[in-house]
């Protein structure tokens, strides 16, 4: 696919704060792909914090909390292969999690640093638990928003009624009410907020018209998982010793009160907090929800 350029426009509440922008060549067995990432905070800034977005986002969706962290981490936001402004793959049967965590095994090379912290978002925490389940695994802390070791067919299902979708939009206008659609338990706190999420996931279209910024092969892999029941990572969440946080939105049609629960009591024993008003799932664009991550990420520290 053709990349268009990146923007420089942070959140409206950056605190003039500007990521910048790089990429990393990652490996399939169909070659190499470039996967994009943004980068706060100093550059040898030892500790280092990931921020891995859910299926169909981009890493800018982490914008306001690196804006905010980025004073005590050096904090990474990548696109995940397939979304924002990384490289498509050439089969779509490697938009699943064993690929996704070979990327960011690569991306933690690149970062030449022996240790990270790891916040990941529904997708994101997949990848998180498994990375944190591997023997001499990299992650020191992690914390898992809306998302544990199975996921709740209601969700499954839902999110499969737009995944793969391809709806082009005449405006800006146009996208961020479809975004606000199919994203409205994100609950949001105003339209600024609505506007920026949905600027960093479409792009343009060759005819002037606006995109979702995904490959849509990614619902491929996606559906054939739904189909087959969904995933079950309880083995590899049992086998993680490194300290854990779950943050479940209150309304999570995706991450149950029961699983959360049984996450608290087996495996890492992970701490659980709840954010009112939320669904799936929380996206840190308040200071309530960033003084989670913080006091969590720095006890201890």
């Amino acid at each position: 696919m053709t990349r268009q350029s990146m923007s420089d426009a942070d959140h409206p509440d950056a605190a003039g704060t500007a990521p910048r922008h790089r990429w990393v060549a990652c490996a399939s067995p169909q070659g190499l792909h470039r996967m994009a990432y943004t980068e706060w905070g100093e550059r040898d800034n030892a500790r280092v914090l990931i921020c891995v977005h859910g299926l169909t986002r981009v890493g800018r969706d982490f914008d306001y909390l690196a804006a905010r962290l980025s004073e005590r981490y050096r904090v990474i936001c990548p696109d995940v292969v397939g979304r924002g402004m990384s490289d498509w793959l050439k089969d779509p049967a490697g938009y699943a999690v064993p690929q996704y965590v070979a990327d960011m095994v690569t991306l933690i090379a690149r970062l030449d640093v022996p240790a990270v912290h790891w916040l990941g978002t529904s997708m994101g925490g997949l990848i998180g638990i498994v990375l944190a389940a591997l023997p001499g695994s990299p992650i020191e802390r992690l914390i898992l928003n809306d998302v544990g070791p199975v996921i709740e067919q209601a969700a499954l299902a839902r999110i499969g009624d737009y995944v793969g979708q391809t709806p082009e939009f005449a405006n800006m206008d146009e996208a961020i009410t479809y975004v606000r659609g199919v994203s409205a338990p994100f609950a949001l706190e105003n339209d600024a907020q609505w506007r920026f999420i949905t600027e960093h996931a479409v792009r343009p279209t060759q005819d002037g018209r606006l995109r979702l910024h995904y490959d849509p092969a990614i619902a491929a892999p996606f559906r054939t998982a739904f189909a087959q029941g969904g995933v079950d990572l309880w083995p590899m969440y049992d086998a993680i010793r490194c300290p854990t946080l779950v943050m479940r939105g209150e309304r999570s049609d995706l991450l149950s009160h029961a699983t959360a629960a049984a996450m608290c009591a087996r495996g890492p024993r992970a701490g659980l907090r709840e954010i009112p008003g939320v669904g799936h799932a929380p996206m840190f664009m308040n200071d309530a929800q960033v003084a989670v991550v913080r006091e969590f990420l720095l006890a201890q520290s």
